[in-house]
């Protein structure tokens, strides 16, 4: 991984950010069914574990399209519409993550998970919070509201999941890619 610039942006970024996106939109829409209690629509999203992990991977681009995209297509597929700030709010959540890709070279060491770990928790804080405080622009809600109905929940259960699953998603892609010689 440390071979490739942080920001190369190409096909094989756009190829992986494809399937970032689709992975996320599916599983995110598989999930849009447990809401979290909230004052809007904030749900248990699992899925921020892939995305985080996406943008670790394959750096700050691949986070990016797969936050936006995969946020976009998770939420049409379960019928709530476009929210941009959303959307945009998970690209920077996988952008921030992405950032630490230079930084991680054996994906099993207990040192490099947790510095993508808080790499991801920068991003879901940097993510959340943007989104949250757009929904005081977009929505007219009171920034009490958009902090403690929107911020708070959506921020601890995006960090739950990260805290338990990317540890595990960056397992088993080591050990995938050593079988593979790569």
């Amino acid at each position: 991984m440390n071979d490739k610039s942080t920001w190369e942006f190409g096909t094989r970024q756009v190829v992986y950010g494809a399937i970032g996106a689709a992975l996320y939109g599916v599983l995110s829409w598989v999930t849009n069914i447990f809401p979290l209690p909230a004052a809007g629509n904030i749900t248990f999203r699992p899925a921020v574990a892939v995305l985080i992990f996406f943008g670790v991977a394959y750096g700050p681009w691949v986070g990016l399209l797969a936050g936006f995209i995969g946020n976009t297509l998770g939420d049409a597929l379960s019928g709530w519409g476009f929210y941009w700030h959303w959307s945009l709010g998970s690209g920077i959540m996988g952008l921030v993550a992405g950032l630490v890709m230079t930084q991680i070279s054996d994906f099993r060491a207990k040192d490099q998970i947790i510095k993508a770990a808080i790499y991801g928790l920068v991003g879901i804080i940097a993510g959340m919070l943007f989104a949250s405080l757009m929904e005081k622009v977009v929505g007219g809600i009171d920034i009490k509201t958009a902090l403690i109905g929107y911020f708070v929940p959506a921020t601890i259960g995006n960090v739950v999941v990260v805290g338990i699953l990317l540890p595990v998603l960056m397992i088993a892609f080591a050990a995938v890619a050593s079988r593979r010689g790569r």
